[in-house]
């Protein structure tokens, strides 16, 4: 078992493995068919794999602006910006230039855009 990822190609073959586990499992109707071991396996490569991909590819975290989640969620609602601009009770212009980053988010905005569309505060710290 590797312990580590030290380069592509080892990650190349720790993602072939990761992916015959998953064909396992799937041809088994589940991943709870995995057999202990087959389960503990597939955990580990994924650990691995995850590490490698944050600490050398640097895929991890993707980054995410408070404008493209903002765009997301007016996407997923099916609404236009001037809509969103009175669900958040801010002038539409004002809503346009934090969208554009040509303003900063201010609170308001930042209040509006967890209470009104559920974007955890978490998130939204993580992001100003």
């Amino acid at each position: 078992m590797i312990d580590k990822i030290r380069n592509k190609k080892q990650y190349d073959q720790v993602q072939q493995m990761i992916e015959n586990f998953i064909k396992k499992a799937t041809d088994g109707g589940g991943f709870h068919s995995l057999n202990k071991r087959d389960d503990a396996e597939l955990n580990q490569l994924s650990l691995l794999a995850s590490d490698y991909e944050k600490n050398v590819l640097h895929l991890w975290p993707l980054p995410v602006s408070i404008n493209a989640i903002v765009q997301q969620k007016i996407a997923e609602m099916n609404i236009t910006q001037g809509k969103l601009a009175e669900l958040f009770e801010m002038a539409d212009s004002k809503l346009s230039k934090i969208l554009t980053g040509k303003r900063e988010p201010d609170i308001q905005f930042l209040k509006a855009i967890h209470e009104k569309l559920g974007i955890d505060g978490n998130l939204i710290l993580e992001r100003v």
